[in-house]
């Protein structure tokens, strides 16, 4: 590893900056005809409250980690913003279902890894220590030089910086790429990296939901799916979203062992901005296809309250744990003067 690359242990520390990426509500009028669900709206985005995220334990869990993303600590170098991330790989076992734990390789303690965030042409650089036990790597999807590929491993107890600039803007990913792969993923070493445009989207309730599976036996097949991690988590805790609002869903399928996964919602109908590269909508449908590593961007708002399905349409996968409920509520019912979150840049 090249010297200018490597980090003297005893400066390490350990420091996470996550951060509530939610901003504002509303979308402005578009003119075309895919833009026809929303309403303008000026107000601020209202994400309801839920009694259950203070019945949970301190840490990482799916419905905690929802709608957190980390925008780095940042500076100022040369008159251009950089975002320096640190990550540690580990590991742990977390516990599948009242049978089931599962050793996990893992980024800062959870699965899946930090939502990494940044803006188009920023400086991205990730500190990088492997305290896992094994090679592990960061792998970045978009576009960077070859040494910063990720594909050469950090072995356990070593440090690596990974310094590249934020493009292209859309929805990409980040994993361990030393071999077997399919293994590393499958452990939990993967997460979300996304890059906002320049020009920033209308405001909206963010959330991220990345579909996975566990292969809990090694026999090469998953028994056990999740969304964000845990299987059955959202059917147990039903996300709450605010009736007649923005709803921005960035959706990633990592599920090995299976070649394609879709993603259904039910009662309504979505827009599709494909791997999030466009500012204006792909498609409207209820149901998309992705293969392992696709994402997109999904947006929708529900007119009628009430506790509404998502899953994949592979029945399998989704009676596996791979499936939640989004609980629509008025805002008269949600309690707005503890959850207004006013539109905010980082």
């Amino acid at each position: 590893m090249p010297d200018r690359y490597a980090l003297d242990l005893e400066r390490w520390s350990r420091r996470s900056v996550l951060k509530v990426g939610l901003a504002g509500s509303g979308l402005v009028g578009g003119a075309i005809a895919l833009r026809t669900l929303w309403q303008p709206r000026s107000q601020p985005v209202h994400v309801p409250m839920s009694d259950r995220v203070i019945a949970e334990p301190k840490g990482f869990t799916p419905l905690t980690t929802l709608r957190q993303f980390d925008y780095g600590s940042v500076t100022t170098e040369n008159g251009r913003t950089v975002r320096e991330f640190r990550v540690e790989a580990q590991t742990s076992t977390v516990q599948l279902n009242s049978a089931t734990s599962f050793i996990t390789w893992n980024l800062n303690g959870r699965v899946p890894g930090p939502t990494f965030r940044a803006t188009e042409g920023d400086r991205i650089r990730v500190i990088f220590y492997n305290r896992a036990g094994h090679s592990h790597s960061l792998h970045f999807h978009g576009v960077h030089k070859s040494e910063m590929d990720g594909i050469k491993p950090v072995r356990n107890g070593g440090v690596f910086i990974y310094e590249f600039d934020a493009e292209p803007f859309g929805v990409h990913l980040y994993h361990c790429h030393i071999a077997p792969v399919t293994r590393h993923i499958g452990k939990g070493l993967y997460g979300m990296f996304i890059i906002d445009p320049p020009t920033p989207r209308p405001p909206a309730d963010e959330m991220v939901l990345i579909m996975a599976g566990y292969d809990v036996n090694d026999d090469q097949k998953n028994e056990l799916y999740a969304f964000n991690g845990m299987p059955h988590y959202y059917m147990n805790h039903p996300i709450r979203i605010q009736k007649d609002q923005l709803i921005r869903l960035y959706v990633l399928n990592m599920i090995e062992f299976a070649p394609v996964a879709t993603f259904h919602l039910h009662a309504n109908l979505f827009q599709v901005y494909r791997t999030g590269r466009h500012l204006q909508p792909d498609d409207e449908t209820d149901v998309i296809t992705m293969g392992t590593a696709e994402r997109h961007i999904l947006e929708f708002a529900y007119r009628y309250p009430g506790k509404f399905m998502f899953h994949p349409h592979q029945d399998d996968i989704a009676e596996a744990g791979c499936m939640g409920l989004f609980e629509v509520v008025d805002r008269t019912a949600s309690n707005p003067s503890s959850n207004t979150t006013e539109a905010h840049a980082m």
